[in-house]
């Protein structure tokens, strides 16, 4: 079923619609909010509150098409309330709680390789300026164009490429830069 067909039931108080656009869209919010306040409770919480305004505002939302962009939003601004009040501290997140890159049955030395790399991906990412880490986070949990990244950041869309553009860049480096270093 797509998005419009299940926010138009949504709106009618479907609730089976309701069940179904929320696990379409769960893994997306939970990890943007992960992004956002480091701790797996507090984006649990987070996402939770996430669902239960967009059920509240759903009308707000005119247009389907823009619908995953004004939900990445509303978990932006969620979390990002949620910091300014000051109850969650941001928190280290172990590597072992990271989202797992899916394989086919990798082979030891394989795993060991892409444990490596995330583990250097993630040190790396904890490096890189906050408005860098927020674009990578919004793009690549959330799953978006740069068009929804634009409108679910409300910048311009030439901002958001050239915002990819230098945050590829710095995390590059940063790889680079650790990569070098003993393990």
């Amino acid at each position: 079923m797509n998005v419009e067909d299940l926010i138009a039931r949504c709106r009618s108080g479907d609730d089976l619609a309701w069940e179904a656009l929320v696990r379409r869209y769960q893994g997306r919010v939970f990890a943007l909010a992960i992004h956002y306040l480091s701790d797996p409770e507090a984006a649990r919480d987070a996402a939770q509150e996430v669902f239960v305004k967009v059920y509240q505002r759903l009308d707000q939302c005119r247009d389907a098409d823009r619908f995953l962009p004004w939900l990445i939003r509303v978990t932006r601004n969620t979390c990002l309330d949620e910091r300014r009040r000051g109850r969650r501290r941001p928190v280290e997140i172990p590597v072992d709680e990271t989202i797992e890159i899916a394989s086919d049955e990798p082979t030891p030395a394989e795993e060991y390789q892409q444990d490596r790399r995330r583990r250097l991906v993630h040190r790396a990412l904890a490096m890189v300026t906050p408005r860098s880490r927020e674009i990578l986070a919004v793009k690549w949990f959330g799953g978006v164009t740069e068009r929804e990244a634009a409108d679910a950041l409300s910048i311009p869309l030439g901002t958001v490429k050239s915002r990819l553009n230098r945050a590829r860049a710095e995390l590059t480096r940063r790889v680079l830069e650790l990569d070098g270093e003993p393990r």
